[in-house]
């Protein structure tokens, strides 16, 4: 009986430049023996290692969701360093600088050593997160805790900025498709724009903050009123699910109806469809070995919801952070894979 097909799935590797070459074997080893055969990372500076960790990873038949970023324009401003007012604040120049010309050589340059290595990618995506101030100095600091909506961004001053920016990112996503085009190896491979933070309907941040954002909705709807369906293969999520009443049924109908507000008006089965690259629930304890009680009852629960949307044809990838690098989110802790990882990284069926 033919197996049924199944959407792409995987774990992020954070900053693996944090770990030593052996660490990384290792992982990649333990990754092999849970049947982990898609990885996802972000391009750092050193991009011969970047290659060399790429390259050791489809040695194990381990293949990477890829983050680009985007090369300046010389001269370009930077965001000033400010972290007791804004800690976790990128402090690069904002994305109305990044310039298509020189990113799209960089592109160039790296898509060849790969073609050249003989690695395919499983994915392609350009810039993390560029729709909240953390990752996009297009957003003014302080901010007022805003959550910009569409008309925000062809009227309000702060909307128009940002608005700029994403302008000049969807040149440099049209030179990234361009090079993706001509790969040997990757020519094939699915091209997502920028990761969206879910940070709810326009109006104000679910919690408190000194920054600003723009939703999801009316990031995409500016995209594809200025012709990003031509460009990308699917849309491209980030969801941190409610964690309060594990295995409770009134918390679990919010966390579903939560998710479907994110993913139904966006995610078509006619149209694009989504993959969701972050996804997960933290935990904080440090006991080994870990104690799973909670995210044993959540992480099933929200597979049950993912497992509808890909039978809806709404969601194509599901990618659970993180295997190891960000400790409070990790599943593989006191020197294996736990259950809830397993579950993460399950196969699910299309129908």
């Amino acid at each position: 009986m033919a197996h049924a097909e199944a959407i792409l799935t995987g774990v992020n590797f954070v900053h693996p430049s944090l770990f030593s070459v052996a660490d990384q074997n290792a992982a990649f080893a333990q990754m092999k023996i849970a049947g982990v055969r898609v990885i996802r990372f972000g391009m750092e500076d050193k991009e011969d290692e970047n290659l060399d960790f790429i390259k050791r990873a489809y040695t194990q038949n381990i293949r990477v969701v890829l983050i680009f970023h985007g090369k300046y324009a010389p001269g370009a401003p930077v965001r000033p360093y400010r972290p007791k007012e804004f800690p976790g604040m990128w402090q690069g120049p904002p994305i109305s600088s990044l310039d298509p010309g020189l990113s799209r050589i960089y592109f160039q340059q790296f898509i060849d050593k790969l073609d050249a290595a003989g690695v395919a990618l499983a994915g392609i995506e350009l810039e993390n997160e560029i729709n909240m101030a953390g990752n996009n100095p297009d957003f003014r600091l302080p901010g007022e805790g805003r959550l910009l909506g569409l008309d925000d961004l062809y009227h309000d001053p702060e909307g128009q900025q940002v608005a700029k920016g994403y302008l000049q990112y969807l040149k440099v996503l049209a030179a990234l498709k361009d090079v993706r085009d001509r790969s040997k190896l990757s020519a094939h491979t699915p091209l997502l724009p920028t990761s969206l933070v879910d940070a709810g309907p326009e109006g104000a941040w679910p919690t408190p903050k000194n920054y600003d954002g723009v939703s999801a909705g009316a990031t995409i709807a500016f995209f594809r009123a200025n012709g990003v369906d031509r460009l990308v293969d699917a849309y491209n999520l980030h969801t941190y699910p409610w964690a309060d009443g594990p295995g409770e049924k009134v918390s679990a109908i919010h966390r579903l109806r939560r998710l479907q507000q994110l993913v139904l008006p966006l995610c078509s089965p006619a149209g694009k469809p989504c993959w969701v690259t972050e996804w997960g629930f933290p935990n904080d304890s440090k006991s080994c070995p870990s104690d799973e009680k909670a995210r044993s009852l959540l992480v099933p629960e929200m597979m049950e919801d993912f497992r509808q949307l890909t039978q809806e044809k709404r969601l194509a990838g599901l990618i659970y952070y993180s295997w190891l690098g960000e400790a409070r989110f990790d599943v593989y802790r006191c020197g294996s894979l736990t259950k809830t990882g397993h579950l993460a990284i399950a196969p699910i069926p299309t129908h």
